[in-house]
């Protein structure tokens, strides 16, 4: 499922649903999301719905509605003899390599659960896709009706490899060796390999059971399989008990619980206690920001730099470089039940359109038709100063990502400034508010400039033209 494209009249098939046989994910006509169900796997679909489950798992929003509807009132036409499908859409379609660690392991408890419900009613996954999960805030959702299907008596987990490259390896990366899974992860798009992960591991860590269960062992099972058809024969000759099954997934529902990534005190996480502002200075910028978004409340509120969401507005999208603020931000938003998304992005190199033909992953760029409006709070001088882009550069991007925005500009001789220029020698002397409204002039109208601290930074609310 995805959000955030233009409306069109005709039906568009989602690009990154194209891999699964069973049905595809359509944009129909004003911005309806449609799965179509392919006959192959109508039989399937019935089953799973009569289970007693499903529907609970819906109203608990673990599960994303599904409504059978009319294609012709749909305008969006299934395969003959299959059956369309309704989804509400969902606020923002993110990807597991943009989730901090807490999201991840998040998605992967929720996956996880949701295998040992179903399971218990008969039904099981045919795959383990951390793209099956999306968030609502931070809360996650399931997406995929189409992965469910009846469990067959003997049968093995066929999404543990998957579960493991595309959940628990990245964790591990992160809990285990204090490396960020999220560079890796969107290079590789089908997440972190066993046989990757095992190259890194010291000998201590080893001969642990559980790596051992679910890193050290299934690699030396693929690589002696020879063939999948070869490995199923044996599973066929060896049988697995459900509660063997079952076991499984609570074993490792129960080590997830338990991980938690290395070295999350970095520069920012402190940052809302640490911040350059004193009280008065925090509460000028939190009453323009509240300002801002009365102004035109917006359905969906981009925060760049989002540190931990301190503005408080209740449908945001964060975006942070820093993982430790991100891991602050994460846990604000469940405490505290928003309905705040925050995600790693490096605004200098964010998110590209990649995957088959690069249309299967969209870009930062391409989603943010979703936002309404954008915050930028001590944002400018990291991309200016920090990453030596240029003001109009930026200004060009910005405006692009949001019809309305709310800037903050920190001008030289603030300490955070001060800072970055360290040794970086007098090369930013076209670093001044003036050429900061020059740069946005060409592309947005500067509606109001307030100055919010001794040290001169400004805020800029302006609209696009």
């Amino acid at each position: 499922m995805r959000t955030g494209a233009a409306k069109t009249p005709a039906s568009e098939a989602e690009p990154s649903s194209f891999r699964d046989p069973a049905g595809q994910v359509i944009e129909g006509r004003d911005g309806r999301i449609f799965r179509s169900v392919a006959p192959v796997a109508v039989e399937e679909y019935r089953h799973v719905r009569e289970c007693g489950l499903v529907d609970a798992l819906v109203v608990e929003g673990a599960l994303v509605a599904a409504e059978e509807v009319d294609p012709v009132d749909a305008g969006a036409l299934p395969p003959p003899g299959g059956l369309l499908l309704e989804h509400p859409r969902l606020p923002f379609i993110s990807y597991p390599y943009e989730w901090p660690f807490s999201l991840l392991k998040t998605a992967a408890l929720h996956h996880l659960e949701m295998q040992i419900r179903l399971l218990d009613r008969g039904i099981s996954l045919s795959d383990a896709s951390a793209y099956n999960v999306q968030f609502k805030g931070a809360k996650p959702v399931f997406i995929d009706w189409l992965s469910m299907r009846r469990y067959r008596e003997g049968e093995y987990w066929q999404g543990h490899s998957q579960f493991c490259e595309q959940f628990l390896n990245p964790l591990l990366l992160a809990a285990k060796l204090g490396a960020p899974h999220n560079a890796w992860y969107r290079g590789m798009q089908e997440g972190i390999p066993a046989r990757e992960l095992a190259t890194l591991l010291p000998r201590r860590m080893r001969w642990s059971p559980r790596m051992q269960a679910h890193v050290l062992l299934p690699l030396r099972f693929e690589r002696r399989a020879g063939s999948r058809s070869d490995a199923a024969k044996r599973t066929e000759r060896r049988p697995l008990p459900r509660n063997a099954y079952r076991g499984l997934l609570t074993q490792l529902r129960r080590w997830i619980r338990s991980l938690e990534p290395k070295g999350t005190d970095t520069t920012w996480s402190d940052y809302s206690t640490l911040t350059s502002y004193d009280t008065s200075e925090a509460s000028r910028k939190a009453q323009a920001v509240r300002a801002f978004v009365a102004e035109a409340p917006p359905e969906q509120l981009w925060d760049l730099g989002c540190n931990t969401g301190e503005e408080g507005v209740r449908d945001v999208i964060g975006f942070d470089a820093d993982f430790g603020a991100l891991e602050r931000a994460c846990a604000r938003a469940r405490s505290d039940r928003l309905r705040f998304l925050p995600l790693y992005q490096d605004l200098a190199n964010p998110s590209p359109d990649q995957g088959w033909s690069q249309v299967e992953r969209r870009s930062l760029g391409r989603r943010s038709r979703s936002a309404d409006a954008l915050v930028a709070l001590a944002v400018l001088h990291h991309l200016a100063i920090g990453r030596n882009v240029p003001l109009p550069r930026i200004a060009a991007w910005l405006v692009s990502l949001a019809p309305r925005g709310l800037v903050e500009f920190v001008p030289q001789g603030d300490p955070r400034v001060d800072d970055l220029l360290t040794l970086r020698g007098d090369r930013f002397a076209d670093y001044t508010p003036e050429a900061w409204e020059v740069a946005l002039e060409p592309y947005a109208a500067i509606r109001r400039v307030e100055t919010v601290s001794e040290s001169g930074r400004r805020l800029y609310t302006y609209e696009r033209r």
